[in-house]
């Protein structure tokens, strides 16, 4: 009391009053700890100018601003301290005299700028402080829902007003530099930025950059509404008869889109870190975790085209498939009539929808509420939002009673919700776990896992086995659905995931209202009534029987997006083995299957029940085997599976476009990279068919890419492992065998193509020589008398 004053005590002492309560009526089994959850933390929409704006050069940091900026500060930005609207490097202008840091940049949206932003900048000028701000010109006041700026200031009446404030000097950076043709101002598309900045970080005094990008959501409407041309101002490689042309990637464009073929993908993550998109999404296959595009989340910035990896193709004249054929769409009238009535609900009921920002959670909590108010009840709903719009976390609260009950707080008070539809679990198992009760709550949940930011920031994803074995500790009762594969087979599109995920439980009695409620609801909502009436009726379809629904639509429904079906080592080994002699002969296969074999009968003598030596042997030497070199991706892409992948992708037209950058003709590109060059696929297809025959070549004289550096590289990279399996084969035994295991992992992290490989290759030997030492230091083991790998090979 004499800290926190006699009224916040009484009111600390009755929330652990209420929170004992809570507790005392609630079963003893232990609750998960939301805390250690995974969280969804907000990140900025697919292809949001963001990504690229508020990047800095190294050994420069910036500061944030209000709206979107703000999120920079938990990016790899280098980026701290918001101040209120108005102040936005304010200060600086009182730090700068009293530090050695000579210079900073300053995030500033179009909005804030012509509402206060541009009174910081004229103290800036007046200070005579060394800083740069960066305008976004984004054309939209995007964090609360895409308002057009007020007084709509272009990009010419910005430059002219901060030149007229007095700034040092004053560039333009954008996505398409045409958009400027002839400006009295100098314009620099956006592969530039970094130059641009460590110039204006070297001018001395207050500076400006303007950045100009649409904001991405405000131009996929467009786009939706027809408002906005479907041809981007940057022109596909493939256009005007050039076999190819050295030319950036078309940014923008709204007839191309990006597919990831995902048998060439090496799974490194540098068209994530590149784009910075969360359309970049984590695709498990049996050779590990590689990439792909969400083209239902993309807003076709193209800016991960700039990874460098030649599994990244642009498809021109890209339509998406709508679904399934015509012949196999559902008819929603009989399947309707062929469904029971849904399980009777509570009379009253407190549902919680928990789900990600922008799909839609915020519509299926207003369906039900007004499903409730057509059949005569009371219903509530709050919406806790924040950030999420921008792909953070989203709760709604719906509690639907008697109109007697009306005077209910809106809240769901911590264990008392009936019913969680996890249209994320993530977002289930961290915020919404506290309402969930293990003697009252059902959850029903979407299989699939959308990326978090930690996995396009970092390439961690979390696993949605452990996802659903934490929610199953919490609530009564679990039922799971892959209402996204379902929504991407029957409509093309998984935004008509959370309709289904509605429809799924309230079949299964999740909400108290009639199906007839239901629908006027969604017909009275007005956004593509006729799929998510589809929609809604399917998913109870998947509640009741799945065989109501198309037979093409089941098999997604239970493999999309989810990790392939483990397998025993033994059959590892007999794929890997047929991949190999596909891949070069049988020779290179017999060399593989010898060296896992020494090892396996060295881990056995160590440990007669362990085998994750052998796998991970058999995991790394496959990879160094297999590396992908011109002859082993032009392989891949003549294979017919990618020909399969694109056409169930989209529609018949669509022209694919490949980037390679060969050494002898790329030349430097740009952070020091090749430059990748954009080959049409009438000229690349034929050439990597002829390539791929040519593969008995590889490694011969007759091989003219033998000497390449990233050939160099490969050879060495399988030299060392084979030498390193040779002295974990004499020296494992049951005290290291941890060790060894660890130390036979590493080339599965020598990722990529060209300097990323390089990089993460150096990173590799480090962790190499260090685990080798390790392993070198433990007691002599026994020697068998049995041949070594080299005279077995």
């Amino acid at each position: 009391a004499t800290v926190l004053g006699d009224v916040p005590n009484r009111m600390y002492i009755n929330l652990q009053v209420a929170n004992s309560q809570i507790a005392s009526t609630e079963p003893s089994v232990p609750r998960p700890n939301a805390s250690t959850a995974p969280v969804r933390s907000p990140l900025w929409c697919a292809g949001c100018p963001h990504n690229f704006s508020t990047r800095v050069p190294a050994g420069s940091r910036a500061v944030a601003g209000i709206g979107c900026h703000y999120m920079a500060q938990w990016l790899d930005r280098n980026t701290s301290t918001p101040t209120h609207m108005g102040a936005e490097g304010a200060n600086w202008i009182g730090q700068a005299p009293f530090t050695n840091e000579k210079h900073l940049f300053v995030n500033l949206g179009d909005g804030t700028y012509f509402h206060s932003g541009i009174l910081a900048l004229r103290a800036a000028v007046a200070a005579g402080v060394d800083v740069t701000y960066k305008i976004l010109v984004n054309d939209a006041v995007a964090m609360t829902g895409g308002q057009p700026v007020e007084g709509s200031p272009t990009v010419a009446d910005i430059v002219a007003q901060v030149r007229a404030e007095g700034v040092a000097d004053v560039q333009v950076v954008t996505d398409d530099p045409a958009k400027h043709r002839g400006a009295a101002f100098p314009v620099h598309g956006r592969e530039k930025l970094h130059m641009v900045q460590r110039r204006l970080r070297e001018t001395p005094g207050c500076t400006v950059l303007v950045y100009h990008q649409a904001c991405a959501n405000e131009l996929r409407r467009e786009r939706k509404r027809a408002r906005r041309a479907q041809t981007g101002a940057a022109e596909h490689a493939s256009r005007g008869g050039a076999w190819f042309r050295r030319r950036k990637a078309p940014y923008g464009n709204a007839n191309v889109r990006v597919v990831i073929n995902d048998a060439v993908c090496e799974g490194c993550g540098d068209c994530s870190e590149q784009s910075s998109c969360i359309a970049v999404a984590p695709l498990a296959t049996e050779h590990g975790t590689k990439r792909t595009i969400d083209q239902s989340a993309c807003n076709q910035d193209l800016a991960c085209l700039a990874g460098f990896c030649p599994a990244l193709v642009a498809v021109k004249d890209a339509r998406l498939r709508r679904g399934l054929a015509d012949a196999e769409r559902v008819d929603v009238a009989a399947l309707r009539r062929r469904l029971p009535a849904p399980l009777a609900g509570e009379r009253r009921m407190n549902v919680l929808v928990a789900g990600v920002g922008g799909t839609g959670v915020v519509t299926a909590s207003r369906l039900l509420g007004m499903a409730a108010h057509l059949d005569g009840k009371f219903a509530s709903t709050l919406d806790m939002t924040g950030l999420a719009q921008k792909g953070g976390a989203v709760l709604s609260h719906v509690r639907i009673s008697p109109l007697a009950d009306r005077h209910a707080p809106t809240r769901i008070p911590a264990a008392s919700a009936d019913a969680v539809l996890a249209a994320d679990m993530v977002t289930a198992t961290s915020a919404a776990l506290p309402t969930m009760s293990s003697e009252r709550t059902v959850v029903f949940a979407n299989a699939h896992v959308s990326p978090t930011a930690e996995f396009v920031l970092h390439g961690s994803r979390p696993d949605a086995n452990a996802l659903q074995a934490r929610l199953r500790q919490a609530a009564r009762r679990v039922d799971v659905v892959d209402a996204t594969g379902l929504a991407l087979a029957l409509f093309g599109d998984t935004a008509f995931a959370n309709a289904l995920l509605l429809g799924f439980a309230f079949q299964k009695g999740a909400a108290a209202v009639s199906v007839v409620a239901m629908e006027r609801a969604i017909a009275m909502n007005g956004v593509a009534v006729d799929a998510n009436l589809a929609a809604f009726h399917c998913g109870r379809a998947a509640a009741h029987d799945m065989r109501l629904l198309p037979a093409a639509a089941r098999a997604p429904a239970s493999q999309a997006m989810q990790p392939p079906v483990s397998r025993t080592l033994d059959e590892r080994l007999a794929a890997r083995r047929a991949f190999l002699s596909d891949y070069q002969d049988d020779a290179l296969a017999a060399r593989y299957l010898a060296l896992v074999a020494q090892v396996r009968a060295a881990e056995r003598r160590a440990s007669a029940n362990s085998s994750a030596l052998t796998e991970a042997v058999a995991e790394s030497y496959f990879k160094l085997l297999t590396a992908k070199d011109e002859y082993e991706v032009a392989r891949l892409f003549a294979h017919q599976s990618f020909a399969r992948k694109l056409a169930a992708q989209f529609e018949p037209g669509a022209a694919p476009t490949f980037y390679f950058a060969p050494p002898w003709l790329a030349g430097g590109g740009r952070n020091g990279r090749p430059r990748k060059i954009a080959v049409p696929g009438w000229i690349a297809l034929p050439a990597m068919r002829l390539l791929a025959r040519a593969r008995p070549l590889r490694g011969t004289w007759l091989d003219p890419f033998r000497n390449g550096k990233e050939r160099r590289l490969n050879r060495r990279l399988l030299a060392d492992f084979e030498a390193d399996c040779e002295t974990i084969a004499q020296r494992v035994q049951a005290e290291n065998l941890a060790a060894a295991a660890a130390l036979a992992r590493w080339p599965l992290a020598a990722k990529g193509f060209g300097p990323v490989k390089a990089q993460a290759a150096r990173m590799c030997q480090a962790q190499r020589l260090r685990l080798l030492a390790k392993l070198r230091a433990a007691p002599d083991a026994p020697r068998a008398a049995e041949s070594t790998f080299s005279e077995v090979a």
